[in-house]
């Protein structure tokens, strides 16, 4: 299959990664919204984040990164601008990073610019009134997979950018994983998205074994690490649904919390409709519960 085909067939499948939870329907409260703030800037190309947060109060707030897909070759951080106004209405202070994008750049660049870009955001906690210690991630796709990547690795891995030795670290505090890679040696990798790998990594996970070992989140579970709350369908054409029950192993075997739920028959996100405003409350309550003080 060559790879004008491969991006024909994925179309609006890489797109709806982005962005699956769409609108969010009309705000709860008045929000704020940045775009385009430079979070860093590597070889002179300037790296943007979109930043959006409660209108009103002095926080400190939570705060959520948002990533999106696109199988970590595509997609834009303005994809998820409905979801950042959606958490800042709910009193998080949200972003959405944009990062380098492979074949020209290839593993760990992604990793190295969503955790230059937590590290970003707390080191400008108080300009947005963020908390530092209560910092969650959600992605979708190959976001989901940097999300994850987030959560479970730490800097004896060698994944922060060896080039901000002086900013906070990188690690947050609750996960949603939204049909992301977490095993990239697995043997049932579908092959529409073989060459995908193939890009990101710089060559086959066969070929590059190491690297592709360093960069499945299976590879990083530790018992330190924050609980993940995992969505996946178990008819999704481009990320086996073993991607996520080998999670649930792991986590279960480093004593995580978290929860892994599979939608029975459904694909990579494109027919959720049905289940979608269910999981959006999931989501909000996971994070919510994790990350908001409780009450007095």
């Amino acid at each position: 299959m060559t790879r004008q085909t491969i991006g024909a067939s994925l179309g609006g499948v890489l797109l709806l990664a982005g962005g699956i939870l769409g609108a969010q329907g009309p705000a709860l409260a008045p929000v704020r919204l940045e775009t385009d703030l430079v979070y860093a800037t590597v070889d002179g190309r300037k790296l943007k984040l979109d930043l959006a947060r409660p209108a009103e109060g002095d926080g400190p707030f939570p705060a959520l990164v948002v990533i999106h897909g696109g199988a970590w070759r595509g997609g834009d951080k303005a994809s998820n601008r409905d979801q950042l106004r959606h958490f800042a209405a709910r009193g998080y202070v949200a972003i959405s990073p944009a990062y380098r994008f492979c074949p020209e750049f290839t593993f760990p660049a992604q990793v190295h610019d969503v955790k230059a870009a937590v590290r970003w955001l707390k080191a400008h906690a108080a300009d947005y009134g963020v908390d530092p210690e209560r910092i969650g991630a959600i992605g979708f796709s190959a976001g989901a997979h940097l999300a994850l990547m987030l959560g479970v690795t730490d800097p004896d891995d060698g994944l922060d950018d060896p080039a901000q030795p002086d900013l906070p670290d990188s690690r947050v505090h609750a996960v949603v994983n939204v049909f992301g890679p977490t095993d990239l040696l697995a043997d049932d990798i579908p092959p529409i998205s073989q060459p995908l790998l193939r890009d990101f990594l710089g060559g086959s996970p066969q070929e590059k074994e190491e690297l592709a070992r360093l960069g499945s989140p299976l590879t990083h579970v530790t018992p330190d690490d924050p609980p993940v709350l995992t969505f996946q369908g178990t008819k999704d054409p481009l990320v086996p649904h073993t991607q996520a029950t080998k999670l649930a192993d792991a986590l279960t075997r480093a004593g995580v919390p978290g929860r892994v739920e599979l939608l029975v028959g459904k694909g990579h996100g494109n027919d959720w409709g049905d289940d979608l405003p269910r999981i959006r409350a999931e989501i909000d309550a996971f994070f919510d519960a994790l990350l908001k003080p409780a009450a007095p």
